[in-house]
């Protein structure tokens, strides 16, 4: 198992309270090579009990770690768990995580934090920290481990796509982590697989094929094709409740304001118990980082907006946050049509309910 993501994060925890490896050490009562090898991911924090992974959390919280660093520890362990999955699979592939739960957008962007270097964006707008010597700027896999990581999630999606049904989620997942590949292989392998899904996106409303477009939509939209995603919103989710009901439930869950696991995507048909202010605050915040998906979270914004369209009131600064960026875009003529509706109905909503 390797610790190395989760590391890194107990690492910046460290950092923020400005206190150096003997410093922690002491503080926690622990011997120097205890904290080295937590902050290496020798000693990996998901080989530690939970309870004492807990009592670390509410240690670094009450020594005065940044609290947005300690929330990425869980998603952190997450990432390392699949990570080590996909270095050394599994013999069945019923025993790959990949095909165990459902994973959410903090664990995907501690994976591309391993894996290409991008901060989530939580974490980009940190205060540099002065350090000695050479320091790693994120925990980056070494290349032949990146190499052997995407080459195996290759292998579970071919493997995947030739089994029974009740892998779907594993081909979907590990499709869609391995179009993080930006080789010149990695991104024609990439490319050739989700095409080979295309005709999932073809489907009209809401199928047992949603999921998958959407995941293969998305992925394209990472490969520079956006066409897709913008078709799967007209195609397989305008005017149908099923779709759109499906689609906040997804969002809701991969932003947190849906905190318990799921084993797989049935949730989507069947969970409306999400948080609406988190969901909407979240979704407010991706609009202005993941400028790709704009068609996307432009849509999702205007029909949560239309099924609680208190929302403004009960959070007033995303909502500002929200009609200035739409103003901005629609000045910019930057969305497709469908986009510019979208968010010309969420001006309305927002006017209208201020």
């Amino acid at each position: 198992m390797t610790g190395t993501v989760a590391g890194f994060v107990l690492r910046l925890a460290r950092e923020s309270i400005s206190l150096t490896q003997v410093g922690m050490a002491e503080a926690l009562g622990v011997d120097l090579g205890t904290v080295q090898g937590r902050e290496s991911g020798r000693r990996p924090l998901a080989n530690m009990r939970a309870a004492d992974v807990l009592d670390l959390r509410r240690r670094l919280l009450t020594l005065g770690a940044e609290t947005t660093v300690l929330g990425f520890i869980d998603a952190a362990m997450d990432a390392d768990r699949l990570i080590s999955a996909a270095l050394e699979p599994p013999a069945e592939l019923d025993q790959h995580p990949l095909a165990g739960w459902v994973h959410t957008r903090s664990t995907a962007h501690m994976i591309a934090w391993a894996l290409n270097g991008t901060t989530p964006p939580l974490l980009r707008n940190r205060s540099a920290l002065s350090r000695r010597g050479a320091v790693p700027a994120a925990p980056l896999l070494p290349v032949a481990e990146r190499c052997a990581f995407f080459e195996n999630l290759r292998t579970a999606v071919d493997a995947a796509a030739g089994a029974s049904d009740r892998f779907v989620l594993l081909r979907r997942q590990a499709l869609y982590l391995a179009s993080y590949d930006h080789s010149a292989e990695g991104v024609s392998w990439t490319v050739h697989a989700l095409h080979g899904r295309r005709d999932a996106l073809i489907c009209r409303g809401w199928t047992p094929r949603w999921v998958e477009a959407r995941s293969t939509a998305t992925a394209l939209v990472r490969q520079g094709d956006t066409r897709p995603l913008s078709d799967f919103i007209a195609r397989a989710m305008v005017d149908d409740d099923t779709a759109e009901a499906a689609n906040l439930a997804y969002w809701a869950y991969w932003l947190g304001a849906l905190p318990d696991a799921q084993p797989d995507d049935a949730f989507m048909r069947e969970r409306t118990d999400w948080e609406p202010v988190t969901l909407f605050h979240n979704l407010v915040q991706g609009l202005h980082q993941v400028p790709g998906y704009v068609d996307l979270y432009a849509h999702t914004l205007w029909a949560l907006l239309t099924t609680h369209h208190w929302l403004p009131q009960a959070a007033p600064g995303p909502a500002a946050r929200l009609g200035d960026r739409a103003t901005l875009l629609l000045d910019e003529g930057r969305v497709s049509a469908q986009g510019r509706r979208d968010l010309e109905a969420v001006h309305y909503v927002l006017r209208d309910h201020r």
